[in-house]
């Protein structure tokens, strides 16, 4: 029958094939349902626009403990990159030349390490190899040529086990040049879907948030879309998309070479990435979410966890 898919941007949307028509309870300790999802106060990932000084795309990251929200009513001390978890995404195109401020609000010294893509070596963000800690209130710059396109993360790299999985990570993206192959594949994606997994303060979570907190992806039937699929948490995580099969198309930032491999789970371990692809052409409300059963509750409680809904209309 048709219900109610509340999205995380607060909008209701008429769905097909919808279990539960009521409206979201406002604790996932009473949400019964795989098919409604609920808006939280603040969201992570969001799109960190540069400032262009002489050429050069600057970005500011601040980190900051924050109050965190991580399902309707669960609140957690997270460690951020202004105030987000993940930390804001960083988007450029290959060749640009970026800036990097980093400042430390937190209660102890930090760094900033980019993973995956070329960097110089004095930018690569390891305490006492390539750089000193930045101490609490101190600053540091990192600054280097885009290169080579693809999806990377960024992270802590100082008391990695206590810092990264408080929340300081977040995901970078170089766009390859215009008109290249790969910008040309590029443009036949209609959606660019970024999941980010990861485990906090005991709750398995995608983009910062626990199902029924997790943002929903609304496609129309018949686009191309592209999921950026990355694994900031410690654990490993089978990733099973409901209703369809998936190209891989790129990992860990480089596309793949020769015939794809079309799978409908995948297996992502920490720090890897994976570029999937597929065709919304079948419609309706389907899930996205990680096959070990227990990072689908909340603490216990089922559904929770690592569940993306994807609404295909």
């Amino acid at each position: 029958m048709a219900g109610m898919l509340t999205v995380s941007a607060g909008k209701e949307q008429r769905a097909t094939g919808v279990i539960d028509s009521k409206p979201a309870l406002p604790s996932a300790a009473a949400h019964v349902t795989h098919a409604t999802v609920v808006s939280t106060q603040r969201a992570g990932n969001q799109v960190l626009e540069p400032k262009i000084v002489d050429g050069v795309k600057v970005f500011e990251l601040t980190a900051r403990a924050v109050t965190w929200e991580v399902f309707p009513g669960v609140f957690e001390e997270a460690w951020t990159y202004n105030e987000q978890l993940p930390g804001p995404l960083l988007r450029v195109t290959e060749g640009d030349m970026v800036r990097i401020i980093f400042k430390n609000e937190l209660p102890e010294e930090s760094v900033i390490h980019l993973h995956g893509p070329r960097l110089p070596n004095a930018m690569d963000g390891v305490p006492d190899v390539t750089q000193p800690t930045v101490k609490v209130g101190q600053s540091f710059t990192y600054e280097f040529t885009a290169e080579p396109s693809g999806t990377f993360i960024y992270h802590s790299h100082h008391n990695s086990a206590v810092q990264e999985p408080k929340g300081l990570y977040g995901v970078f993206i170089v766009d390859p040049k215009p008109g290249s192959p790969l910008a040309q594949r590029d443009a036949q994606y209609a959606k660019d879907v970024v999941q980010v997994l990861g485990e906090f303060e005991g709750h398995f979570v995608i983009n910062g948030k626990a199902f029924p907190a997790t943002e929903s992806i609304q496609v129309k039937v018949g686009e191309k879309v592209r999921i950026r699929l990355a694994n900031l948490g410690q654990a490993m995580h089978p990733m099973h998309l409901h209703g369809y099969h998936f190209k891989i198309v790129g990992t860990d930032g480089n596309p793949v070479e020769g015939p794809p491999l079309v799978k409908d789970t995948i297996s992502i371990g920490p720090g890897e990435r994976y570029d999937l692809e597929f065709v919304a052409d079948n419609p309706g409300t389907w899930v996205f979410h990680c096959h070990i059963l227990s990072h689908v509750a909340n603490k216990g409680v089922e559904p929770g966890g690592m569940i993306t809904v994807i609404q295909v209309t």
